[in-house]
């Protein structure tokens, strides 16, 4: 058994609860473009237009069947060759994480609004509301409820892959993990530590979210 040295590791903990920051921040505004653009993207596919539905299901299967690794890559890479513009390394993350994030709450959103019976909407019509008042009154209240397990399930997912940033230098805290690790040759504590930082963070998500599926089928 060898000997452990977490005392190296706590001696400089602020600097991994400063790339935690870091991580929740880029959590969060990936989150909030997935989550917002996902609506527009959910749109597109129940739309009757082949114009729009066509398009927005390329993007949601291109996302999905692709390694959110390899976009990352490949938005901080590729896209400056095309473009002739260099994103910082947490630009380039965020519109990643985005857009993969966007892809996947498109189908929970489109699902949920699909899971609210045909007969809600002529309910409300027969009742003399327009199309808009019945979907922000009867449809949407209803579905955003059926979504919750969803989108904390999306979040939890969101919350790990942000670690995947390390790879093009974000200053996380997988890669403040491996910069840490790497100077004071103690990774089996410092990926300790961090594992204990990714669960107090990621768990009561989860929690969260086995809470609002047990109330449901209550």
């Amino acid at each position: 058994m060898p000997e452990l040295q977490f005392g190296v590791v706590f001696a400089d903990f602020d600097l991994l609860v400063r790339a935690a920051g870091t991580t929740a921040l880029l959590w969060a505004a990936a989150f909030s473009i997935g989550w917002s653009a996902g609506w527009i993207v959910a749109f597109g596919r129940r739309s009757p237009r082949l114009a729009l539905a066509i398009p927005a299901r390329g993007f949601v299967e291109c996302f999905r069947n692709t390694p959110v690794l390899v976009q990352l890559i490949w938005f901080y890479y590729a896209l400056p060759v095309l473009t002739g513009i260099q994103m910082p390394a947490f630009g380039a993350a965020v519109l990643a994480l985005g857009l993969n994030g966007t892809a996947y709450c498109a189908e929970i959103h489109r699902n949920g609004l699909q899971s609210v019976a045909i007969g809600q909407w002529e309910a409300g019509r027969a009742l003399g509301m327009s199309r808009l008042r019945v979907f922000f009154r009867i449809i949407l209240p209803q579905a955003v409820t059926r979504m919750i397990p969803a989108y904390t399930n999306r979040a939890v997912e969101m919350a790990k892959n942000t670690s995947v940033a390390s790879v093009i230098s974000v200053h996380e805290l997988m890669y403040n993990a491996r910069l840490f690790s790497s100077q004071n040759y103690v990774p089996l504590e410092t990926f300790t530590v961090v594992a204990g930082i990714y669960f107090v963070v990621i768990w009561p998500i989860s929690l969260a979210s086995s809470l609002i599926e047990r109330r449901r089928s209550a």
